[in-house]
């Protein structure tokens, strides 16, 4: 299966290939990304292959990391288990991976208190129309640097399992 984006020693494959690394849009051929781990409180995300740890990543999360996202607004980034449910190339923020964030428990959650649970969650690049803003500026999402979102794009498909721990 033909997956998006490279992952180790990506740049060296395109050169040697003779494809452009001009364009967002890469071609990974490396092992499957079985799951996603983001650790929220170390600011680390990791793509493993089984147990291996084929990436990791430093981040940005939203303007009030600590918790799990309850309420649309909160500025939260969920915890818990989700899936990858989509990828966007036209994207805000350079691109993006969606996350399948709310699950039922969190639609029933936030219904109980009479609230929303907000959703649109993803892991993306930096804003197409601005600068970074620093630590801790999305409204929830997991922000990593444009050249990381362009491996993370290729090299996770639809279906991943994706944890999200404190």
């Amino acid at each position: 299966m033909k997956r998006r984006v490279f992952g180790l020693g990506a740049m060296a494959a395109l050169a040697t290939t003779g494809c452009s690394t001009s364009s967002k849009f890469k071609t990974y051929n490396g092992p499957e990304v079985t799951s996603i781990v983001v650790n929220k409180g170390a600011r680390r995300m990791y793509l493993l292959h089984d147990e291996k740890i084929l990436r990791d990543y430093k981040f940005d999360l939203g303007f009030a990391p600590v918790g799990h996202k309850q309420f649309r607004g909160d500025g939260k980034t969920p915890e818990g288990t989700y899936l990858v449910d989509r990828h966007n190339p036209r994207s805000a923020y350079h691109l993006s991976v969606g996350i399948s964030y709310p699950n039922a428990r969190d639609l029933a959650f936030a219904r109980s208190m009479g609230k929303e649970a907000g959703g649109d969650i993803f892991i993306h690049g930096q804003p197409n129309n601005s600068k970074a803003k620093g630590r801790d500026w999305t409204a929830g999402c997991i922000a990593v640097r444009n050249h990381e979102i362009e491996e993370i794009y290729a090299m996770v498909n639809r279906g991943t399992l994706i944890t999200l721990r404190a």
